[in-house]
């Protein structure tokens, strides 16, 4: 289970009991002991791959926004 923090990033979750808390030595639920699928791993790594590349995306146009404010467009 994935959901999104305050922040707006991607936290895995246990799909049995829905704990946050993971042993990452073992890959299972601290809580209820469930193990993390392959298949929930994959689906995490895809969400913080899509939630890094929005997040430089948005940082480039507040950037590109800042150098076109400036006179002449020259960056600081």
């Amino acid at each position: 289970m994935i959901f999104s923090n305050p922040s707006g990033a991607p936290e895995l979750a246990c799909d049995e009991c829905g704990c946050r808390w993971f042993d990452r030595m073992h890959d299972c639920c601290y809580e209820c002991g469930a193990k993390v699928s392959p298949e929930s791993m994959a689906e995490f790594r895809k969400a913080l791959e899509t939630w890094g590349q929005s997040k430089a995306s948005l940082e480039n146009q507040g950037r590109s926004k800042a150098a076109a404010s400036e006179p002449d467009g020259a960056e600081r």
